[in-house]
């Protein structure tokens, strides 16, 4: 059989169209993915399945669903594709990753207490590699990993819907938690009493984040009333200031206030329940082989979560 390849027939946009329809099911968005038109991801496409003398999708108003012809092909295209990048990673490790520039993606209230251990671990490997780290909520980490802004990203599990072509991999547990300046009248109370904490500014996770989630069920169980002063907030400066100037009461990852709590300027109210912990994962592209030097910061990562997953779990 021809090697259609060494041909010259098919070519690298072929491939690239192929795995940006297969991912995203829909030739517009793939086209906007791609930055060409619509109908030129339709010829493209067409050139690749006259090629190839199969059908690779099926159009109808679901988008592009995979032909059976499809799902056979994908792991190849991707293979493909991978296999390309990682050779040219190897050429930019040989000149000590001096051109690298990995893109990642983390929550706020994660990347202070992750991303330090990480990248020590990292630039034992990657001395000369450049990092770009965009922070947001879950939900715009997932879109900038669609759009192949980002290699990866940290974060929490996301819907069904907004995972499809995603992987998820766990890295630790953070729980939430409460916290009030040292010396603050809610901590002389044996139990907290609702109205008492009513009179207090709280400070919470903006709304739709999943943290929020939490945080509102240990609102609920604290019997606070639903309308209470609050301020929506993933500044992690801002909010201790407000909780160590204005007597604030902060709803925040645990581990974002360990120093805090440590050096008693911070001091942890009782929680009204457990189970407020939440997973963090490494959230990946499916049909994207990571670069050379994105594979040693997952690696940093792995490990700077696993030592994350200890410290919670160890007594005292």
């Amino acid at each position: 059989m021809e090697n259609l390849f060494q041909s010259g027939r098919i070519k690298l946009r072929h491939i690239q169209c192929f795995l940006a329809v297969a991912q995203l099911n829909n030739l517009q968005r793939a086209a906007e993915r791609l930055s060409i038109t619509q109908p030129a991801v339709s010829k493209t496409l067409s050139e690749l399945e006259y090629v190839l003398g199969v059908r690779l999708f099926e159009r109808g108003r679901r988008g592009a669903e995979l032909t059976r012809d499809g799902r056979i092909f994908a792991p190849y295209a991707q293979h493909c594709l991978g296999s390309l990048r990682d050779g040219i990673g190897r050429l930019a490790q040989a000149d000590d990753g001096a051109s690298v520039t990995v893109a990642l993606g983390i929550l706020p209230t994660v990347a202070s207490v992750l991303l330090p251990a990480a990248l020590h671990a990292f630039r034992q490997a990657w001395p000369m590699a450049s990092l770009r780290i965009h922070t947001g909520r879950n939900a715009e980490l997932l879109e900038r990993l669609k759009a192949a802004d980002i290699e990866f990203a940290v974060g929490r599990l996301g819907e069904p819907d907004a995972m499809a072509g995603m992987s998820f991999e766990h890295l630790f547990r953070e729980p939430l938690t409460v916290v009030v300046r040292a010396g603050h009248a809610l901590l002389g109370d044996e139990a907290l009493v609702p109205m008492a904490m009513a009179r207090h500014l709280l400070i919470v996770p903006p709304e739709g984040t999943l943290i929020r989630q939490s945080a509102e069920s240990v609102i609920s169980a604290f019997g606070l009333p639903r309308h209470v002063a609050r301020v929506e907030s993933l500044s992690v400066s801002l909010s201790l200031e407000l909780t160590l100037r204005n007597d604030a009461v902060w709803f925040v990852p645990s581990s974002l206030v360990e120093r805090g709590v440590a050096d008693n300027t911070l001091a942890r109210l009782p929680m009204p329940f457990g189970g407020t912990d939440e997973p963090m994962g490494l959230l990946r592209r499916t049909d994207v082989a990571p670069s050379p030097a994105a594979l040693s910061l997952l690696d940093a990562l792995r490990r700077a979560g696993l030592q994350r997953e200890q410290a919670r779990v160890a007594p005292g």
